[in-house]
């Protein structure tokens, strides 16, 4: 043979062997391995978990997550590949896999649709596709597992509705779904589904009312569907569901009366109908529920009063009826459920006095009676009660004092009994045992001093103590608790200084202390206070210059300086806080020019500078303060200049105040594109030409614009219009009403005249020591009874002003002919103002008033009520409803930003 035959035969033979042992190794995997490499392929395994995933394998039967049955011919019967941090998608070899039992490739990343050829593993029994990103509707080829015991998808992307064939699962206990995109109806076949045993399938887009025929679900002990989209009635059948212990239909649109077959599911351990539309009473025969231990029906519109028998519920830990509107006196049977835990029946319309037997309920941790309108005096026995930890009865009409062992014996950790009428002190032991949290005794009538045990509890966190009588100096002990987030002392009768000290207190992220009586320059150290988010120190008695140091805050994001004395001008720091949404400087001394730095404040919504001395132009740079909406408000200063018609970009603002400055020239067009104006004023300035046609100028009063005496057109008089002709009927009438005029002026002097003579007379026949002592002179002398009209500089304005549009607080007589007035004028001039009776269509008989002269004497500039930053001018009520429920806007916004 030659050497060229036999290296030819050696390579055939060689290829031979090579390509039977290849042959051999790809028979030997048996066809279930070959379809597992299939389904490999469609997968991505980036952490390589299945690495021995190996196809030299002659069975799949010791790859990772692979599970055979025994014996010489084993089949793969599950396949268990969750949590292994697989993406891509299922492929449509699993059809081919006909022995599975067991399938679970929860919490991956796998997407698209669920492939139908999964209808095909007719023995399939248990299906996990949960925590994925699964998207499209379910295959309705799933109908054809019939020994399907386990099916869950919850927290993926499925949409569409439940198939129909879903109700073909004859052999399925739990259909678990929630946290997908399904929408549409629930089938009706569900009620096929007699062995199911938990449904769930909340946080869905499933509409349409709940099948009656869910009843057919006998087996049903679990039924979840929250968070969809239910509405009509709460069907009656649910009640022949014996075995229920679970019904959580929270968050939908429910409607109707709950009903009282819902007694009959005896079983029942938690019912959840919170958050729909459901009315009427709560059923009685809910008493029946004797396993009950959680009943949740809050948030929806129940009415009437509580039933007795919901004292029958003995097992009951947690009862939630808030934010209905119950109403009655609070069952005394209520305290018969001695395991009771939380009991919440805040905002609601109860009343009445709370029961002292409520006291007797030892395991009580949660109680909440806000917002009712509960009466009388808090229950002594609450301080006892050794697991209380939440305690809330604000907004009531409790009275009395707080039970001043409170704290005493629970680790009471939260306490708001705010908006009420209670009174003494505040007890000294709510952190006696070291865990109180939040405290809130706000709008009260406290009395007395923060007690030590308070100013020194390191787990506070918060301390709300306004609207009270309570006194003494800032409390510095509070800068050592390091926990301590919110201090507000507003409206009380603290004084003194604000301490440099205050810089310590550097976890706080409120701090107000509006209307008291402190007395010093702002700290310079409260730069120190790095995560300041809210400061307000309105309505004091500070002074001195603003120091530029406060404005390194720079997570401020409302800042309230109002109402003070600061002088001097306002530094250009102020534009580097650049979160700052809220800005007050009004009333008080600043002057210089309006930093043009405020320009930079682009998350400004509000700017309070009314009632200073700030001179020059208005800056351009406000025009860029895209996001002010509630007010610009630069009234009552000495500006000067045009109109900016850059103000024409805040397109937001509800409110422009420009009145009482020195501003000239027109009023500019641009500001027409102020599509969002709901009031401004421009009155008393310089200003000329004509009014521009604002939307809202039906709504204007004339007085948004008087005291410029070139402005014409709407709401003023027309531009250019020449006073009409006399008639001839005219001048004769004027005739004679002026003859009438002179007789009647003449007849007054002719009396007057007879008056003096007959005074002058009585005094020459009156005897020299009747004169009345000298002191008695003295005394009287401030006082005079001279009655003047109107000067320069003494304009009815002013007394609009003084006089807060004639409020009430300022009378101090009444009689038939009119109202008299307390006013304190320019020049700092006391004086009463009489103001004219109106005659009965409720018109003023005349426009002119008098004033009397009380003193010419000076007083102290705090004494002073100061009205500059007002907006209240004569017959101004359209102007003054939208400043009130203005007003009422901002309180509510401040309520919702405190709470």
């Amino acid at each position: 043979m030659s050497m060229e035959r036999m290296i030819s035969y050696y390579l055939f033979t060689t290829y031979v062997i090579v390509g039977a042992f290849l042959f051999g190794t790809l028979e030997g995997l048996n066809p279930e391995g070959q379809y597992l490499l299939q389904i490999r392929k469609s997968l991505v395994d980036n952490f390589n978990n299945l690495d021995n995933w190996n196809s030299s394998d002659s069975t799949p039967c010791g790859w990772i997550g692979v599970n055979c049955t025994q014996g010489s011919n084993p089949v793969v019967y599950a396949l268990d590949l969750h949590s292994k941090n697989l993406s891509g998608y299922l492929s449509p070899a699993f059809g081919k896999l006909a022995h599975l039992t067991y399938l679970d490739v929860s919490f991956n990343d796998l997407t698209r649709k669920i492939p139908k050829e999964i209808g095909n593993c007719s023995a399939l029994e248990f299906l996990l596709l949960n925590d994925n990103k699964f998207e499209d509707q379910i295959p309705k080829e799933i109908g054809r597992l019939s020994c399907l015991q386990s099916l869950n998808l919850c927290n993926n992307k499925i949409s569409g509705p439940f198939p129909t064939e879903i109700g073909n699962l004859s052999s399925l206990t739990e259909l678990i779904a929630y946290s997908n995109n399904i929408s549409g109806s629930l089938p009706p076949s569900l009620e096929n589904l007699k062995t199911l045993k938990v449904f769930r399938a909340g946080q869905n887009l499933i509409s349409g009312s709940l099948p009656p025929e869910i009843s057919g679900c006998q087996g049903l002990e679990w039924l979840g569907l929250a968070e969809n989209q239910f509405s009509g009635e709460i069907p009656k059948e649910i009640g022949m569901l014996k075995n229920l212990s679970y019904l959580n239909l929270v968050s939908n649109l429910l409607s109707g009366t709950i009903p009282a077959e819902l007694g009959n599911c005896t079983s029942l351990t938690t019912l959840a109908l919170y958050k729909n539309n459901l009315e009427g009473p709560i059923p009685i025969e809910l008493g029946n529920l004797m396993a009950l231990e959680k009943l949740y029906l809050y948030r929806n519109i129940l009415n009437g009063t509580i039933p007795r028998e919901i004292g029958n519920l003995s097992r009951a830990v947690e009862i939630d009826f808030s934010e209905n509107s119950l109403l009655g006196q609070m069952p005394i049977e209520l305290t018969k459920i001695t395991g009771l835990q939380l009991l919440y029946l805040f905002s609601n319309k109860f009343t009445g006095v709370i029961p002292d037997e409520l006291t007797s309920l030892k395991n009580l941790s949660k109680l909440d009676l806000s917002i009712n309108y509960f009466n009388g005096s808090i229950p002594i026995g609450f301080q006892y009660l050794t697991n209380l930890s939440k305690f809330q009865l604000f907004s009531n009409s409790l009275e009395g004092s707080i039970p001043q062992g409170l704290g005493v014996y629970s680790s009471i950790w939260l306490i708001d009994l705010s908006e009420n009428s209670l009174s003494g002190r505040i007890p000294r032991h709510l952190c006696q045992n070291s865990n109180l949290s939040f405290l809130n005794l706000g709008s009260n009538q406290l009395t007395g001093n923060i007690p030590t045990g308070i100013l020194n509890c390191k787990t506070l966190v918060q301390l709300r103590l306004v609207g009270n009588k309570l006194r003494g100096s800032f409390p510095l002990s509070l800068c050592k608790l390091v926990n301590l987030s919110a201090v507000e002392l507003d409206q009380n009768e603290f004084s003194g200084p604000i301490p440099p000290e205050i810089g310590t207190c550097g976890r706080l992220q409120r701090l107000h202390l509006s209307y008291n009586r402190f007395t010093s320059e702002l700290p310079r150290e409260i730069s120190n206070l790095s995560l300041l988010v809210t400061f307000n120190v309105s309505s004091n008695f500070l002074f001195g210059k603003i120091p530029p140091e406060i404005f390194s805050c720079n997570k401020l994001e409302r800042l309230d300086l109002s109402h003070n004395n600061f002088v001097d001008a306002l530094p250009d720091e102020v534009g580097t806080l650049s979160q700052l949404e809220l800005l007050k400087l009004s009333e008080n001394n600043l002057s210089g020019t309006i930093p043009v730095s405020l320009g930079k404040l682009l998350r400004l919504t509000e700017l309070q500078m009314g009632g200073n001395s700030f001179s020059g132009s208005i800056p351009a740079e406000l025009g860029t303060l895209s996001s002010l909406q509630i007010a610009l408000n630069l009234s009552y200063n000495n500006l000067s200049g045009k109109i900016p018609y850059e103000l024409e970009s805040l397109d937001l603002l509800e409110f422009l105040l420009l009145n009482n400055n020195n501003l000239s020239g027109e009023i500019p067009d641009s500001l027409l594109n102020l599509s969002s104006l709901l009031g401004c004023n421009f009155s008393f300035n310089e200003l000329s030409g004509s009014i521009p046609p604002f939307k809202q100028i039906q709504k204007m009063d004339s007085s948004s614009f008087m005291g410029n005496k070139g402005l014409c057109g709407a709401p003023l008089k027309p531009c250019n219009e020449a006073p009409p002709p006399l008639l001839p009927q005219d001048i004769e009438e004027n005739r004679n009403r002026l003859g009438k005029i002179v007789a009647i002026i003449s007849a007054a002097i002719g009396g007057v005249s007879l008056i003096l003579i007959t005074v002058i007379i009585y005094f020459m026949a009156r005897p020299i020591d009747t004169v009345a002592p000298k002191q008695d002179k003295q005394f009287s002398s401030p006082v005079s009874d001279i009655y003047f009209s109107p000067k320069e500089g003494f304009s009815f304005q002013d007394l609009v002003a003084a006089t807060d549009n004639f409020d009430d607080r300022f009378v101090i007589g009444k009689g038939a002919c009119g109202t008299v007035y307390r006013a304190v004028l320019p020049g700092d001039h006391i004086i009463a103002v009489k103001k004219l009776a109106s005659d009965r269509e409720g018109n003023n008989v005349d426009n002119s008033f008098r004033a009397e002269i009380l003193t010419l004497g000076k007083i102290r500039h705090r004494n002073i009520v100061k009205l500059h930053g007002a907006i209240i001018l004569p017959n101004l009520q359209p102007e003054m409803k939208m400043r009130k429920e203005m007003g009422k806007e901002k309180r509510k916004r401040k309520i919702e930003q405190i709470r």
